[in-house]
């Protein structure tokens, strides 16, 4: 999607007399040649997709190397028992976090939003809200555009693969796009859009992306819980009038220097960080030498 800047989307609002969501509806049925009901359908079609991940996770499946698996029905239990520190909402967001990152990790299907390693953070924020009913579908839908605008203008300014730019180009711009798409469905303006997005990858300027065995599995899965977290926070910060020092664009900038400059080590290799901890170098041992099914 050929949206080259926050500032751009911003410029656009204003020229077109239309929100921020409109702005990247407009440029996908411009790019794709797509009628309108036609893009709606297609992202329509993402959210359902996201319901049904969550529909369809089981507790019992474990992945391939049986570091990932149970810890959303873990969760899930946990707030049948008692009431999470964060409140039942937090811990709504935990679960799907952890159950959407754990279907990844067992070959289930997910929608990358924007990678299969952020999975996660998406779902997490706007799953408890639709099925509490306090948001309906076609608002999640136009929070889904901002989400993809925002994830556009990452891909072009810095980029959003963990072995481009580590973590923070995963799990930081999907907080980034759950942080916008919460400002949009608690009916902030752009301005609070764009400075939810900025505070939201600030907080998660230079995280390494450090796989253990090379697997989107640890510490992937229970990172998609912070970006989820962070995206609450910084949404709510951007709400209450809360703004971020630095323009958002600047800091999509310092996040795509950041990356470039990140040793190959932190830059999904496994070469570095918990990938080569003691426990990191015995599962690489263990999955090297294990029999082929």
């Amino acid at each position: 999607m050929a949206l080259d800047s926050m500032q751009e989307i911003l410029d656009k609002s204003q020229a077109w007399g239309k929100s921020f969501w409109e702005v990247v509806l407009e440029t996908d049925m411009q790019e794709r040649e797509v009628s309108r009901e036609d893009s709606l359908d297609r992202m329509r079609h993402t959210w359902r997709s996201m319901v049904e991940t969550s529909d369809g996770y089981a507790s019992d499946r474990r992945s391939r190397s049986g570091l990932v698996g149970g810890d959303g029905g873990r969760m899930r239990e946990y707030m049948e028992e008692h009431e999470p520190i964060g409140g039942n909402f937090l811990g709504q967001v935990i679960a799907e976090a952890l159950a959407t990152g754990e279907s990844n990790a067992c070959m289930r299907r997910i929608v990358a939003a924007p990678t299969a390693g952020a999975c996660g953070v998406m779902p997490a924020v706007l799953i408890p809200l639709y099925r509490s009913g306090k948001v309906s579908e076609d608002e999640v839908v136009k929070a889904l555009y901002v989400a993809s605008g925002i994830g556009a203008v990452v891909a072009y300014k810095a980029c959003i693969a963990g072995a481009s730019g580590g973590c923070q180009a995963e799990i930081g711009t999907a907080s980034a796009m759950a942080a916008g798409a919460l400002v949009q469905l608690r009916g902030g303006n752009e301005e609070q859009i764009c400075h939810a997005v900025a505070m939201a990858l600030k907080n998660l300027l230079g995280l390494v992306c450090d796989p253990v065995a090379g697997l989107v599995e640890v510490p992937c899965v229970k990172r998609n819980v912070v970006g989820a977290a962070n995206a609450i926070c910084a949404a709510d910060m951007a709400l209450a009038g809360i703004t971020s020092r630095i323009p958002v664009d600047q800091v999509i900038d310092a996040m795509g220097d950041v990356g470039r400059r990140l040793p190959i080590e932190f830059r999904e290799t496994a070469l570095g960080g918990l990938a080569v901890t003691p426990f990191g170098q015995k599962v690489k041992e263990q999955l090297k030498n294990a029999p082929e099914e």
